[in-house]
Protein backbone atom coordinates (compact mmCIF):
# COMPACT_ATOMS: atom_id res chain seq x y z
CA UNK A 1 0.00 0.00 0.00
CA UNK A 2 1.26 3.57 -1.04
CA UNK A 3 1.99 6.27 1.26
CA UNK A 4 3.22 8.12 -1.33
CA UNK A 5 0.85 9.72 -4.03
CA UNK A 6 2.87 9.67 -7.12
CA UNK A 7 0.31 12.36 -8.99
CA UNK A 8 1.29 14.73 -6.62
CA UNK A 9 4.95 13.97 -6.39
CA UNK A 10 4.31 14.75 -10.19
CA UNK A 11 6.38 11.76 -11.19
CA UNK A 12 6.41 11.20 -15.32
CA UNK A 13 7.88 8.58 -17.51
CA UNK A 14 11.84 8.55 -18.24
CA UNK A 15 12.61 10.71 -14.74
CA UNK A 16 14.81 9.77 -12.64
CA UNK A 17 13.05 8.69 -9.22
CA UNK A 18 15.40 7.94 -6.26
CA UNK A 19 13.82 6.14 -3.54
CA UNK A 20 15.79 6.49 0.09
CA UNK A 21 14.56 3.85 2.35
CA UNK A 22 13.24 1.92 -0.27
CA UNK A 23 12.35 -1.34 2.00
CA UNK A 24 10.80 -3.98 -0.22
CA UNK A 25 10.14 -1.85 -3.00
CA UNK A 26 6.87 -0.75 -2.78
CA UNK A 27 7.41 2.82 -3.83
CA UNK A 28 9.68 1.77 -6.54
CA UNK A 29 7.25 -0.58 -7.66
CA UNK A 30 5.02 2.40 -8.86
CA UNK A 31 7.54 4.38 -10.37
CA UNK A 32 8.62 1.29 -12.37
CA UNK A 33 4.80 0.65 -13.65
CA UNK A 34 5.05 4.92 -14.50
CA UNK A 35 8.02 4.25 -16.84
CA UNK A 36 10.46 6.18 -13.90
CA UNK A 37 14.32 5.06 -13.97
CA UNK A 38 14.43 3.88 -10.55
CA UNK A 39 17.03 3.61 -8.01
CA UNK A 40 15.68 1.70 -4.63
CA UNK A 41 18.50 2.22 -2.01
CA UNK A 42 18.06 1.00 1.83
CA UNK A 43 20.74 0.10 4.60
CA UNK A 44 19.02 -3.01 5.06
CA UNK A 45 20.25 -5.60 2.83
CA UNK A 46 17.49 -8.70 3.56
CA UNK A 47 14.68 -5.85 2.57
CA UNK A 48 17.18 -4.73 -0.78
CA UNK A 49 17.29 -8.48 -1.43
CA UNK A 50 13.01 -8.52 -1.27
CA UNK A 51 12.45 -5.45 -3.51
CA UNK A 52 15.04 -6.47 -5.99
CA UNK A 53 13.21 -9.91 -6.19
CA UNK A 54 9.85 -7.97 -6.40
CA UNK A 55 10.98 -5.39 -8.69
CA UNK A 56 12.51 -8.26 -11.25
CA UNK A 57 9.26 -9.99 -10.72
CA UNK A 58 7.03 -7.27 -11.84
CA UNK A 59 9.61 -6.72 -15.31
CA UNK A 60 9.41 -9.65 -16.04
CA UNK A 61 5.91 -10.19 -16.27
CA UNK A 62 6.17 -7.27 -18.22
CA UNK A 63 3.96 -5.05 -15.25
CA UNK A 64 5.75 -2.37 -15.86
CA UNK A 65 6.54 0.68 -18.35
CA UNK A 66 8.47 -0.65 -21.24
CA UNK A 67 10.95 2.67 -20.19
CA UNK A 68 10.94 1.55 -16.35
CA UNK A 69 14.47 0.92 -15.48
CA UNK A 70 15.40 -0.13 -11.73
CA UNK A 71 19.01 -0.34 -10.01
CA UNK A 72 18.74 -1.26 -6.20
CA UNK A 73 21.96 -1.15 -4.00
CA UNK A 74 22.84 -0.29 -0.48
CA UNK A 75 23.52 3.30 0.92
CA UNK A 76 23.10 5.43 3.57
CA UNK A 77 20.57 8.48 3.10
CA UNK A 78 23.01 10.77 4.88
CA UNK A 79 25.61 9.88 2.39
CA UNK A 80 24.09 9.48 -1.09
CA UNK A 81 27.09 8.35 -3.53
CA UNK A 82 25.29 10.48 -5.96
CA UNK A 83 26.68 13.80 -8.03
CA UNK A 84 24.43 17.15 -7.67
CA UNK A 85 21.05 16.92 -9.17
CA UNK A 86 21.22 13.72 -10.64
CA UNK A 87 17.09 12.87 -9.70
CA UNK A 88 14.10 14.77 -11.26
CA UNK A 89 11.73 12.84 -7.85
CA UNK A 90 12.93 12.05 -4.84
CA UNK A 91 10.86 9.80 -2.09
CA UNK A 92 12.06 9.10 1.31
CA UNK A 93 8.90 7.25 2.85
CA UNK A 94 9.18 6.17 7.20
CA UNK A 95 12.83 6.50 7.38
CA UNK A 96 13.61 9.94 8.70
CA UNK A 97 12.29 8.55 12.12
CA UNK A 98 14.85 5.84 12.25
CA UNK A 99 17.68 8.26 11.39
CA UNK A 100 19.99 10.10 13.77
CA UNK A 101 20.75 13.12 11.80
CA UNK A 102 17.59 13.74 9.91
CA UNK A 103 18.49 17.49 8.85
CA UNK A 104 21.61 15.59 6.82
CA UNK A 105 19.68 13.03 5.28
CA UNK A 106 17.39 16.18 4.09
CA UNK A 107 20.38 18.03 3.51
CA UNK A 108 21.45 15.08 0.85
CA UNK A 109 18.30 14.31 -0.57
CA UNK A 110 18.11 18.09 -1.90
CA UNK A 111 21.22 17.78 -2.92
CA UNK A 112 21.10 15.37 -5.90
CA UNK A 113 17.48 16.39 -6.75
CA UNK A 114 17.54 18.93 -9.58
CA UNK A 115 16.12 22.25 -9.20
CA UNK A 116 12.59 22.71 -9.80
CA UNK A 117 12.43 18.68 -8.55
CA UNK A 118 9.85 17.33 -6.20
CA UNK A 119 10.25 15.40 -2.90
CA UNK A 120 7.79 13.48 -0.30
CA UNK A 121 9.19 12.68 2.85
CA UNK A 122 6.25 10.84 5.13
CA UNK A 123 6.75 10.09 8.89
CA UNK A 124 4.22 8.52 11.62
CA UNK A 125 2.04 10.88 12.87
CA UNK A 126 3.08 12.78 16.32
CA UNK A 127 -0.18 11.40 17.95
CA UNK A 128 -0.08 7.22 16.95
CA UNK A 129 3.32 7.29 18.03
CA UNK A 130 2.53 8.56 21.17
CA UNK A 131 -0.26 6.10 21.16
CA UNK A 132 1.80 3.35 20.69
CA UNK A 133 4.73 4.43 23.03
CA UNK A 134 1.86 4.59 25.97
CA UNK A 135 0.93 1.22 24.70
CA UNK A 136 4.23 -0.46 25.10
CA UNK A 137 7.69 0.21 26.87
CA UNK A 138 9.68 -1.81 23.61
CA UNK A 139 7.72 0.43 20.82
CA UNK A 140 10.97 3.22 21.17
CA UNK A 141 13.15 1.68 23.61
CA UNK A 142 13.28 -1.64 23.03
CA UNK A 143 13.16 -1.84 19.22
CA UNK A 144 17.06 -2.36 17.16
CA UNK A 145 16.35 0.01 14.43
CA UNK A 146 13.59 1.23 15.57
CA UNK A 147 12.35 4.74 15.74
CA UNK A 148 14.47 7.16 17.48
CA UNK A 149 11.79 10.38 17.54
CA UNK A 150 8.60 11.70 16.97
CA UNK A 151 7.28 14.52 14.46
CA UNK A 152 5.24 17.02 14.73
CA UNK A 153 4.35 17.98 11.30
CA UNK A 154 6.20 21.40 11.58
CA UNK A 155 9.15 20.23 12.58
CA UNK A 156 9.34 18.52 9.81
CA UNK A 157 8.50 21.35 7.67
CA UNK A 158 11.06 23.37 9.36
CA UNK A 159 13.72 21.03 8.20
CA UNK A 160 12.61 20.66 4.40
CA UNK A 161 12.28 24.79 4.46
CA UNK A 162 15.95 25.17 5.41
CA UNK A 163 17.37 23.07 3.14
CA UNK A 164 15.94 24.33 0.33
CA UNK A 165 12.32 22.86 0.11
CA UNK A 166 9.11 24.90 -0.62
CA UNK A 167 6.14 22.94 0.74
CA UNK A 168 3.31 22.98 -1.93
CA UNK A 169 1.24 20.14 -0.34
CA UNK A 170 0.33 18.16 3.38
CA UNK A 171 -1.10 14.58 3.32
CA UNK A 172 -2.38 11.68 5.59
CA UNK A 173 -2.48 8.30 4.87
CA UNK A 174 -3.02 4.87 6.67
CA UNK A 175 -5.76 5.03 9.16
CA UNK A 176 -6.76 1.28 9.26
CA UNK A 177 -2.64 0.78 9.70
CA UNK A 178 -3.13 3.42 12.87
CA UNK A 179 -5.43 0.23 14.72
CA UNK A 180 -2.65 -2.29 13.21
CA UNK A 181 -0.01 -0.65 15.38
CA UNK A 182 -2.01 -0.24 18.02
CA UNK A 183 -3.58 -4.17 18.28
CA UNK A 184 0.48 -4.94 17.70
CA UNK A 185 1.44 -2.87 20.72
CA UNK A 186 -1.13 -4.36 22.73
CA UNK A 187 -1.02 -8.26 21.88
CA UNK A 188 2.93 -8.57 20.90
CA UNK A 189 4.86 -5.98 19.22
CA UNK A 190 7.36 -8.62 18.10
CA UNK A 191 5.08 -11.29 17.31
CA UNK A 192 3.77 -11.46 13.64
CA UNK A 193 1.29 -14.50 14.43
CA UNK A 194 -0.61 -13.23 17.06
CA UNK A 195 -4.18 -14.64 15.92
CA UNK A 196 -5.60 -10.80 16.42
CA UNK A 197 -2.71 -9.08 14.34
CA UNK A 198 -2.86 -12.16 11.63
CA UNK A 199 -7.03 -11.34 11.44
CA UNK A 200 -6.17 -7.92 11.20
CA UNK A 201 -3.92 -8.07 8.62
CA UNK A 202 -5.47 -10.23 6.47
CA UNK A 203 -8.22 -7.85 7.07
CA UNK A 204 -5.72 -4.57 5.39
CA UNK A 205 -4.88 -6.82 2.58
CA UNK A 206 -8.28 -7.14 1.41
CA UNK A 207 -8.57 -3.55 1.65
CA UNK A 208 -5.65 -3.02 -1.47
CA UNK A 209 -8.79 -5.05 -3.65
CA UNK A 210 -12.01 -3.11 -2.28
CA UNK A 211 -12.75 0.43 -3.12
CA UNK A 212 -15.17 0.96 -0.40
CA UNK A 213 -12.32 0.24 1.78
CA UNK A 214 -9.78 3.14 0.58
CA UNK A 215 -13.46 5.44 0.42
CA UNK A 216 -13.67 4.80 3.88
CA UNK A 217 -10.13 5.00 4.96
CA UNK A 218 -9.56 8.24 3.26
CA UNK A 219 -12.36 9.87 5.44
CA UNK A 220 -10.90 8.11 8.14
CA UNK A 221 -7.32 9.75 7.14
CA UNK A 222 -8.63 12.96 8.57
CA UNK A 223 -9.04 12.05 12.22
CA UNK A 224 -6.05 9.42 12.90
CA UNK A 225 -3.78 8.91 10.20
CA UNK A 226 -0.74 6.93 10.60
CA UNK A 227 1.32 8.92 8.48
CA UNK A 228 1.89 12.51 7.19
CA UNK A 229 3.72 13.51 3.67
CA UNK A 230 5.44 16.34 2.82
CA UNK A 231 5.80 17.23 -0.62
CA UNK A 232 8.02 19.58 -1.68
CA UNK A 233 9.96 21.56 -4.18
CA UNK A 234 13.74 22.48 -4.63
CA UNK A 235 14.11 25.72 -4.88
Amino acid sequence: MLTVDFDWLGLKSGERLLDAGCGEGRHSIEGLIRGARVWGMDMDMPSLLKARFNLGMMAKAKMTHPEGRYLTHIGDARHLPFPDETFDRVICSEVMEHVDDDNRACAEMVRVLKTGGTIAITVPTYFTELINDALTWEYFHNSPGGHIRKYLPGRLARIMRANGLDIYHVGFKHAFHSIYWMIRSVVGLHDNNQPITKAYRTFLTLGLYSKLMRRVERFFNWFFPKSVVLYGVKR
